[in-house]
């Protein structure tokens, strides 16, 4: 097998923020002001410590225990092979299943104002059916020079942010950018801070791809506390810029393409196609990385308890089936859902999978370190975020709070099924580096 070039600490961070500041952030930026108002910039703070809770135990774990199974690995490991972890591995392919939607949603609501096209739900529609037949062509026929080119996509998206940035405090009222502590507000504060959190969740590609970081031991780490730093400070300037260039009530009118408007006062129509151009190379990228990358690792863990190399990607799943069924579900949560439910829905699945990592971590931290106390916190704190997150599902999305419900008992029946029927076992190689 030829080896794969080992990444450098800068090409990891590089991957990890290009992820985390990519579809999300130009997807739900509108949604988290419409529930947060102009607390929006301590919403990202709160929700970048909820990261950083998380960020704790993948840090600790992630440079001692190597696989590109990442928390699945983790958890395996601390919890053994049980229909618990198999559930677990299932419910991470469909996390990537449900960003597939989201991005989807995302470039609808880029595209259209970009093209003058009303966004009325049957446009919305057929875009959403085109990209995603587009994006699985493409990955039928193969397309090789996509991950090639990773740190230049980087590199333009974090361009034209900076720009944006730079651009709008030259014209910035800090009254309009002001933040609105009231007992009020509080509610909505919490509530967007705990669906932003889905904003930060790149970080845990780190850990993916551990088996091809030089020196993992100290490389991971570090790799993923300056990545969720970093993109820490780069929200907090985005939502100052926004907010203090454009009325709230304008930016919720926006919506999906609130970035763009919000350039407009500032760099003029120039400022308006630069974010959209940026918004919907950033989107595209995500859902091309999501489908040609994550989602075949994840399907194939979850399938056959087997993790393939991560780069060679030789084909799909030993068959196609995987990308049909993946994209097939990605397109269904897109035409079914709102971009508030998908949201909602990926954020607590992503929860859900940071709780039992954490567990695992208590159980493992006398081989692998890491303090009972802070894990506890970490937990609790990450109980709660999930708590809250379904308790908003229930008042707001009640939608996605029975399809949280369907897909956790879904994920819980198939596994079992294939232990039955199947005699399934995991198997996933790692690598201690204690």
């Amino acid at each position: 097998m030829k080896k794969n070039k080992q990444l450098s600490l800068v090409e990891v961070i590089s991957m990890a923020v290009g992820t985390m500041i990519g579809a999300s952030i130009f997807s739900i930026f509108g949604l988290g002001a419409k529930i947060a108002g102009n607390d929006l910039p301590e919403a990202f703070i709160l929700s970048g410590l909820y990261a950083l809770a998380v960020a704790y135990s993948y840090a600790t774990l992630g440079g001692k225990i190597i696989s590109n199974a990442g928390p699945i690995a983790f958890i395996l490991k601390g919890l053994g092979d049980s229909i618990v972890t198999g559930t677990l591995s299932i419910l991470m392919w469909l996390s990537y299943v449900i960003s597939i939607s989201l991005f989807v949603k995302g470039f609808a609501g880029y595209l259209l104002p970009f093209i003058h096209v009303e966004s009325t739900p049957l446009a919305i529609g057929l875009v959403e059916v085109i990209i995603i037949l587009f994006f699985t062509a493409l990955n039928f026929f193969g397309s090789k020079a996509v991950g090639k080119v990773e740190f230049y996509i980087v590199f333009i998206k974090i361009s034209i942010l900076l720009v944006f940035i730079l651009g709008g405090f030259m014209t910035i009222n800090w009254g309009m950018a002001k933040p609105s502590f009231n007992a009020i507000h509080s509610s909505g504060l919490l509530n967007a801070s705990i669906i932003l959190f889905l904003s930060y969740m790149g970080f845990g590609l780190i850990t993916n791809t551990s088996e091809n970081i030089k020196n993992p031991k100290k490389n991971i780490p570090l790799a993923i506390v300056i990545s969720i730093l970093f993109v820490l400070i780069f929200y907090i300037l985005i939502a100052l810029v926004t907010f203090g260039n454009l009325p709230l009530s304008a930016i919720i009118e926006a919506k999906e393409n609130a970035l763009a408007i919000a350039a407009e006062p500032f760099l003029g129509n120039f400022g308006f196609i630069l974010i959209t151009i940026g918004a919907l190379f950033s989107i595209s990228s995500a859902l091309n990385a999501t489908i040609y990358g994550g989602a075949n690792i994840a399907y194939s863990l979850a399938k056959d308890g087997e993790l393939p190399d991560f780069f060679e990607r030789k084909m799909w799943f030993k068959s196609t089936e995987g990308l049909y069924i993946t994209a097939g579900l990605g397109l269904a949560f897109a035409l079914f859902f709102n971009l508030g439910a998908i949201a909602t829905i990926t954020s607590s699945i992503f929860t859900a999978i940071y709780i039992f990592v954490l567990i695992s971590h208590f159980k493992l931290r006398k081989e692998y370190g890491g303090n009972g106390i802070v894990i506890i916190f970490n937990l609790i704190l990450l109980l709660a975020v999930f708590v809250a997150l379904m308790k908003y599902q229930w008042e707001s999305q009640r939608s996605a709070f029975y399809a949280s419900i369907i897909i956790f008992l879904l994920a819980l029946i198939i596994e079992y099924l294939f232990r039955k029927y199947r005699d399934r076992k995991m198997k996933v190689d790692k690598i201690d580096a204690n």
